[in-house]
């Protein structure tokens, strides 16, 4: 049986609670500098083309560099950037800068869109 007084060592052999705290060393991992985004601009082109956004009704097309092309196979547009395409339709596409090689501005009369290369036999 105990008694409900304990007499222990007046030494404690536990560490002190300063030392069992983690060191602050997670701060000096971070970098000095803050970092800034960089958007590319190329100048005549509207920024939602340079964001990698194409906005159609934004696109102008060149002075020079339009071609007629003859779809090959229908293409269901994917979204509102894209141009839906049918088989046999004649339609005029050009190239931007910046814009991936694989795709072209599509026109077909007041509407405009992305339409892929592969689906085009590109005419004079």
């Amino acid at each position: 049986r105990f008694s409900g007084t304990f007499v222990g060592n007046a030494e404690s052999t536990s560490p002190p609670a300063a030392a069992t705290s983690p060191p602050a060393v997670a701060a000096a991992t971070l970098p000095a500098v803050p970092t800034i985004p960089v958007v590319p601009t190329i100048v005549g082109v509207p920024n939602t083309v340079a964001e990698g956004v194409l906005n159609p009704n934004e696109v102008k097309p060149p002075a020079s560099g339009t071609r007629k092309a003859r779809v090959l196979y229908d293409y269901e547009a994917a979204d509102s950037t894209e141009l839906a395409l049918l088989a046999d339709e004649m339609i005029t596409v050009y190239s931007l800068p910046g814009m991936d090689p694989d795709w072209l501005i599509g026109e077909r009369g007041n509407q405009k869109g992305k339409v892929p290369v592969t689906y085009l036999e590109l005419l004079s």
